[in-house]
């Protein structure tokens, strides 16, 4: 597939859509609450087009995506990120969630974060009871390595011992985690911390990015099949590639 600057029109103008709010599948949608980062990861889908597209940084734009989802019995599942949500302070993260927590067609509010890595601190026992209240919070984070799901696991047990689920996205990265032994390290440092391994994600078709970072897929599903064979379902993620266009998620052995 073309490398594209933009490759899922993020940064085009949907007048179906509240401002800062994206739509891609049926039952999701997710809101861009920040452009602030606690890293830039070389890699991030959104790394050329933070800063160049609204957030939902304003009281009334967050009314008009409550109303949004109001709207769209069928939306179950909202995913506030970014940048990266917990750049916010407490008061802003939670009336975040409490906004879509509260509503009774709402089972998902998801936490998309690479704090748990870059700044752990940043999950107080404070935050972590209060994203506990509601029952509807989980955790998304972004983890590569077995050395990041290390670096994590203090805080992820913060967030799963009051409750919260913890799971990661990891991409597979060219000189990172692109050998089966790294690979197969990485999935046992997730399990062993708690935190479910949920995608293994091909590069996503950015130009400047995938040219440098993505791996062959006869590779990778060399990899996933490396896994398969050692550790059991609970410790294995889905190896896919999140495709423009696409309504699904597409797993590896399908391309």
């Amino acid at each position: 597939m073309k490398a594209l600057a933009d490759p899922y029109g993020e940064l085009k103008k949907k007048p179906s859509l509240p401002a800062g709010m994206r739509r891609r599948f049926r039952d999701r949608v997710l809101l861009m609450t920040t452009a602030e980062c606690f890293a830039r990861c070389p890699h991030c889908t959104r790394s050329f087009i933070l800063g160049k597209t609204e957030t939902v940084d304003t009281e009334k734009k967050l009314q008009d995506c409550i109303e949004y989802v109001r709207r769209h019995p069928q939306v179950r599942d909202v995913l506030l990120s970014g940048g990266d949500v917990l750049t916010l302070p407490d008061s802003k993260v939670m009336h975040l969630v409490d906004a879509f927590a509260s509503m009774e067609q709402i089972d998902i509010v998801r936490i998309c974060t690479r704090a748990l890595v870059d700044k752990p601190e940043r999950v107080t026992d404070r935050l972590s009871r209060a994203l506990s209240r509601s029952g509807k919070v989980w955790a998304n984070v972004h983890i590569n390595t077995a050395e990041e799901a290390k670096r994590a696991a203090a805080a992820a047990a913060k967030l799963v011992n009051r409750g919260i689920p913890v799971s990661s996205q990891t991409v597979l990265l060219r000189g990172v985690n692109d050998t089966p032994a790294k690979m197969l390290a990485l999935l046992k440092a997730l399990s062993a911390a708690r935190i479910r391994p949920y995608y293994v994600f091909q590069c996503d078709p950015v130009a400047g990015i995938c040219e440098r970072f993505s791996v062959p897929l006869e590779k990778a599903k060399k990899i996933e099949k490396y896994c398969a064979e050692r550790i059991g379902g609970l410790s294995l993620p889905r190896f896919v590639a999140d495709l423009p266009l696409s309504v699904r998620k597409i797993p590896l052995d399908l391309l």
